[in-house]
């Protein structure tokens, strides 16, 4: 049988030596870029960045670079030649004319990826309405990309069947998910407002993907997650009740992995599990602190996090992959160092949590008539009681009390 197990990948980019090295194609960006196509699937057989000030408008990179990619990908016999930026229609087109082979660019390869890893029925709504908007423009070019083979990475989601009819077609498809993401949308924020009006405390997880989120999530609160060390390996937003060392209970939540170029439709379309993080009383940032690039993921989490309005809330940096790393970061204010792969440091970032969370107990001391030891019950259920001791006047309790507790008891407190 001589049918291939794993489509062969060339990758190509540009750097223009811009001032924003984020938005350029770096030897960075291109290390992640094989990550992505190797999570999607694709073996990387080849790698090559042209030096160019100012992308080609009609071909993205220089005709002559293109002509030595075609050479290459006829012999090492490459599937699939995949772009580190957002191709234009026009260029997906041209390119796809030129090299003959499947054409994808980093947004398609990054939509792909959430097409295989979305599971739950708003997930996958999602990711189709982030294809659809993205390949509408693009259904020219594509068609060309994607003639050249039928199956394989840049062709999970809606299909091409769908994407071959006509664009009203596809302008009702997009109109029918905006609706139904919307019906969706109304149903999260009912739940958000419920969980406000109960006095809920959300803390909310974020961070670069691949930094650990979800097995930090599993450290915490045995959530049982799927984790990998893959790039957006969870997709679906996942929470879970987690205590605090004062009884408290907060309610954790995961959310989808940012990554550098990360496409618009793709943010637009995930806005509504993404408000989670806009809403959350608390932010833990969780940062990879084995990889050299953090600074960078900070930068790009912090700028996705501005974008959708997540701004002004307390923020706690828990770099994680500590056992990994070659020296540690120095220290700031609201930072922790853990490994929640090891379950090292676990105690102390729960302990920041409780610093910053809304709703922080005081230790108190009350004597509480032996009358009223129904009372006396009933915080030893909701309260975190440190000692108990019988009186002649009552029972002393020495707890941590939160503000309405604190009120109920004030009468009875013991200097």
């Amino acid at each position: 049988m001589n049918e291939k197990q794993t489509e062969r990948v060339l990758l190509a980019g540009v750097h223009t030596g811009r001032a924003d090295a984020l938005a350029d194609t770096t030897e960075e960006s291109m290390l992640e870029l094989a990550e992505l196509a190797k999570t999607a699937g694709g073996e990387v057989v080849a790698s090559v960045v042209q030096n160019k000030p100012d992308l080609e408008s009609a071909t993205y990179m220089g005709e002559g670079k293109l002509l030595e990619i075609k050479n290459a990908v006829q012999e090492l016999d490459v599937d699939c030649v995949i772009f580190d930026d957002e191709l234009s229609p026009v260029q997906i087109r041209n390119i796809a004319d030129l090299l003959e082979v499947k054409v994808l660019d980093r947004s398609m390869l990054i939509l792909d990826i959430f097409a295989m890893r979305a599971k739950s029925g708003e997930g996958k709504l999602q990711v189709e309405l982030a294809q659809l908007q993205y390949r509408l423009p693009r259904l020219r070019g594509l068609g060309a990309a994607m003639s050249r083979t039928g199956a394989g990475i840049g062709t999970r989601g809606p299909g091409e069947t769908k994407l071959e009819t006509d664009r009203r077609h596809i302008r009702r498809r997009i109109s029918a998910l905006e609706r139904e993401l919307e019906e969706l949308k109304k149903h999260r924020s009912l739940l958000r407002s419920r969980r406000k009006k109960d006095g809920v405390v959300t803390v909310c997880l974020v961070g670069y993907t691949n930094a650990g989120k979800s097995t930090l999530l599993n450290a915490l609160t045995d959530a049982g997650v799927f984790a990998e060390n893959k790039l957006f390996a969870t997709l679906d937003p996942t929470s879970r009740l987690l205590e605090l060392e004062d009884n408290r209970k907060v309610l954790l939540i995961d959310t989808v992995g940012f990554i550098r170029k990360l496409p618009h439709h793709l943010v637009e379309a995930f806005k509504s599990t993404l408000e989670e993080a806009v809403v959350a009383d608390v932010l833990v940032e969780v940062i990879d602190a084995s990889s050299p690039e953090r600074e960078n993921h900070i930068r790009v989490v912090e700028a996705v996090l501005a974008d959708i309005g997540a701004v002004g809330k307390p923020v706690v940096y828990a770099y994680n992959k500590c056992d990994l790393a070659n020296g540690l970061p120095e220290a700031q204010n609201g930072a922790v160092y853990i490994s929640a792969k090891q379950k090292q440091g676990l105690e102390q970032l729960v302990r920041t949590i409780a610093d910053v969370a809304p709703g922080k107990k005081r230790e108190i001391r009350v004597v509480l008539p032996y009358s009223m030891g129904s009372l006396v019950s009933e915080l030893h259920q909701t309260q975190k009681v440190l000692a108990e001791e019988y009186l002649q006047e009552g029972t002393a309790l020495t707890l941590l009390a939160d503000s309405r507790t604190y009120e109920r008891l004030r009468d009875y407190i013991a200097e």
